[in-house]
C-alpha cells in the first residue's frame, strides 16, 4: 500500500480554507503552479478529482475523506509534539467548529472562555441551522459540531447536550397591536416575523405545522443574526422564535410575552466530534457538553 503524501493533502486543505491557489501560494510560500502542481499529485494518487473547481472552491467526496484525515492526523500530531517537545508546542492551534447561530449568540462563548484565557486557541467558526452542522463534519471541514440529529457517522461520535425550548416571542405592544384578537390564520397574515434565511425552515415550519400557513401567505424578514432576532423583536417590528436561553431573561422582566405558551418548539442538541480527538480539541469538547448540560439541564437516560 502507497503512504500518503502530506504535503500534497496539506495544500489542499490551505486552497479550499483561502478558496485561492494565489493565497495558497502565498501561505505556503512556494509558487501558484507549485500549489496546483501538488494538488494534480494529489489527485493522480487518488485516480479521481478532489477538487471542484468552481466558486467557491469545493472538496469532492474522497477529498472530503481526505481532509477528514488529514486534520484529525495534524491534531495527532500537535498533541505528540506537546509532549516530547514541550519547546515547540506553544503555536496556536486552531480549532474548526460548526455551531448554530442561537448557540453562538448565547452560551457559546462563556462555555469556552476558561479555555481561550488559559490555551493558544483560535476559533474557526462556521455558523449554520442546527439541522445542517453535521454535514460539515462529515466533510471533514470542521472538528465537531452542534447538531439537533442525534446519528453519527464512521469516525464520530456524538453526546447530548439537552433540550432547548424555542419560544414565539414578540413585545406587548406588538401583541396588542396585532394579535388582540389571537394568534390565528388572519392575523398572522398582518404581523410581520423574522426567519434567519431561506434553508433554515424552522419558523415557517413551526407556523404550518400549528396554524396552518405557508410560508408565502405572511410577510417575514430575512436576518441572519441571531443577536438581530432579539433586537427587533425588543423594538416592537417583529415577533420570533427564540430559544429560552434568550428569551428568558427578557420574558422575566416583561419587555418580551410568550405568544404561544401551549406550543413551544422543543428541539435537542447534540455534540458530534471525532472520536479520535486529543488535547485540547478534547477539552473543548468537554468543556462545551458540560456547560451545556449544565445550562440545559440535561438528565441522563
Amino acid at each position: 500500500m502507497r503512504p500518503l503524501d502530506y504535503k500534497l493533502i496539506h495544500a489542499f486543505d490551505v486552497v479550499l480554507n483561502e478558496q485561492s491557489f494565489d493565497k495558497a501560494a502565498d501561505k505556503l510560500n512556494i509558487t501558484q503552479s507549485a500549489v496546483s502542481q501538488r494538488i494534480k499529485q494529489l489527485e493522480q494518487f487518488v485516480s479521481q478529482p478532489v477538487l471542484i473547481r468552481g466558486t467557491p472552491l469545493a472538496a469532492t467526496s474522497v477529498g472530503e475523506k481526505l481532509l477528514q484525515h488529514f486534520r484529525q492526523v495534524r491534531q495527532l500530531e500537535y498533541d505528540l509534539i506537546k509532549h516530547i517537545l514541550p519547546e515547540e508546542a506553544e503555536s496556536t492551534v486552531q480549532i474548526s467548529i460548526a455551531v448554530n447561530a442561537d448557540t453562538l449568540a448565547s452560551w457559546f462563548i462563556p462555555a469556552l472562555t476558561p479555555l481561550l484565557k488559559k490555551y493558544p486557541i483560535a476559533l474557526k467558526l462556521q455558523v449554520c441551522d442546527e439541522t445542517r452542522t453535521k454535514n460539515l463534519l462529515k466533510k471533514g471541514e470542521v472538528f465537531a459540531a452542534l447538531s439537533s440529529q442525534s446519528e453519527s457517522f464512521t469516525g464520530c461520535k456524538v453526546q447530548e447536550v439537552g433540550l432547548v425550548d424555542y419560544i414565539l416571542c414578540a413585545t406587548p405592544d406588538f401583541k396588542a397591536r396585532y394579535f388582540a384578537k389571537g394568534l390565528n390564520q388572519q392575523t398572522l397574515k398582518r404581523a410581520p416575523s423574522v426567519e434567519y434565511d431561506q434553508q433554515d425552515t424552522m419558523h415557517s415550519d413551526y407556523i404550518e405545522s400549528y396554524f396552518h400557513l405557508k410560508a408565502a401567505d405572511y410577510p417575514s424578514h430575512v436576518v441572519r443574526s441571531s443577536e438581530a432576532f432579539v433586537t427587533m423583536a425588543l423594538a416592537g417590528v417583529a415577533y420570533c422564535l427564540l430559544p429560552h436561553t434568550q428569551a428568558n431573561e427578557y420574558l422575566a422582566d416583561g419587555r418580551l410575552v410568550d405568544l404561544a405558551p401551549k406550543h413551544h418548539l422543543q428541539r435537542n442538541l447534540y455534540w458530534h466530534s471525532w472520536v479520535l480527538e486529543r488535547g485540547l480539541h478534547k477539552k473543548v469538547s468537554q468543556s462545551l457538553v458540560e456547560f451545556g448540560r449544565n445550562l440545559l439541564n440535561y438528565k441522563m437516560t
